[in-house]
């Protein structure tokens, strides 16, 4: 039996770019660089927190991964889902969904964004 979720791993079109957006948008840190025979990969997190951690995957090995608008969420907590959706459409990020409340959420602020590669990322802010 698993004892805790470590993390997530999602294939990227270019590491580069995805780590910037990762890091700059949302403030997350690079807390490991991992080369594979097949990949070079990326491990994000947050600064003094234990939690899940986004593993950013660019594989080498010369596979055709699909990297591009995947149904695919990741959910974020945020102090303030306005100013993050925000930082995202500085960068030239997609915004797909304004900050809003949500009633079924207990008020929550929620909003959509994209990363380089279409995926989508929700931010939460809790009320």
């Amino acid at each position: 039996m698993a004892k805790y979720f470590g993390a997530v791993g999602i294939p990227v079109t270019e590491l580069e770019t995805s780590v910037a957006f990762y890091t700059s948008v949302l403030g997350m840190v690079e807390l490991q660089t991992i080369e594979i025979p097949i990949a070079k990969q990326v491990v994000l997190g947050f600064e003094g927190v234990r939690g899940a951690s986004v593993l950013l995957m660019k594989y080498t090995d010369g596979r055709d991964v699909n990297c591009k608008d995947n149904p695919l969420k990741l959910v974020f907590y945020v102090p303030d889902t306005a100013a993050t959706l925000e930082a995202a459409r500085a960068a030239n990020y997609t915004v797909e969904i304004e900050a809003t409340p949500v009633a079924e959420l207990g008020g929550a602020i929620i909003g959509f964004a994209k990363d380089p590669d279409g995926y989508r990322i929700e931010l939460v802010q809790k009320p």
